[in-house]
């Protein structure tokens, strides 16, 4: 059962917040645009908020953004523990919104979810986008460690320009968002602190991916190496790799308008109506 706040649907610049009633707990999401169903998995910050990215690709598509278990809005859904369990936690969100086979678009711990959804359930994914994607275990290209970071040295970790982190970190954080960021960050450790924000399976499961599927990577990225994305577009069959230079991890937030057009040229040559035809 959906508790719908704000109506249905939403325009591209205000969006509807909405509530998925799950076995578990409550779903929080924002929902916004028309078109082809998207759902959109966040990373590890910018859960509950409707960014300039996510404006972008409603220009084009109905955009699904829910916040993961325990993070933002969301309830902490005792039961989901791994990264498996966020799995069937999705296709729950996918049946209660009646989606099928939306297009999927990750961004970094979220794109690690996305894989493993489209790994797991083929036939409900319509097509995939993996922005610099996590999940990974190449101990050759380690992921760098943002739970040791001072915010300072996150900062320019994520962000080529940290100048634009102000949609990511405001410059007077007040108590609320130090809050919110703890309890994000804790939901994160409770998924992703062993094996460090990697599924040692997942790279020899990657053939079983079936949609038409895109991963995209700053080629500096500071926190989760390239090396990581070109295994991912590697071992996907049919994968295309696009890799974009002075930008940090943060892709979406430094440079929304750039990977917003990666991602919605991609997303509409594989069009779910005609991926249902042919």
């Amino acid at each position: 059962m959906t508790n719908v706040a704000n109506g249905p649907q939403a325009g591209v610049d205000a969006p509807a917040g909405q509530h998925l009633e799950l076995p578990g707990g409550r779903v929080h999401l924002l929902r916004g645009g028309e078109g082809e169903p998207l759902l959109f998995l966040h990373a590890a910050g910018g859960a509950g908020r409707w960014h300039e990215f996510h404006r972008l690709l409603a220009r084009g598509f109905e955009v699904f953004a829910p916040d993961h278990p325990g993070f933002g809005g969301s309830d902490e859904f005792a039961d989901v523990e791994a990264i498996d369990d966020l799995v069937y936690h999705y296709l729950d969100v996918l049946d209660a919104l009646g989606l099928d086979r939306p297009h999927v678009v990750g961004g970094s711990f979220g794109g690690w979810i996305a894989a493993e959804l489209a790994v797991a359930a083929p036939h409900r994914v319509g097509s995939l986008v993996l922005l610099s994607p996590a999940g990974l275990r190449l101990p050759e290209h380690p992921v760098a460690d943002l739970f040791l970071m001072s915010p300072e040295q996150l900062l320019v970790t994520l962000f080529d320009d940290p100048a634009k982190a102000a949609g990511l970190f405001p410059p007077e954080p007040d108590l609320d968002f130090v809050l919110a960021s703890y309890r994000d960050q804790s939901a994160l450790a409770r998924f992703s602190w062993v094996p460090f924000l990697a599924n040692p399976k997942l790279e020899r499961r990657l053939h079983r991916i079936t949609a038409p599927t895109l991963v995209v990577a700053p080629s500096g990225d500071r926190l989760i190496p390239a090396a990581h994305a070109r295994r991912y577009a590697e071992r996907i069959p049919g994968a295309r790799l696009i890799e974009v230079g002075d930008c940090g991890h943060a892709m979406y937030f430094e440079r929304p308008a750039e990977f917003a057009d990666i991602t919605t040229a991609f997303l509409a040559e594989h069009s779910l109506a005609r991926g249902a035809t042919g």
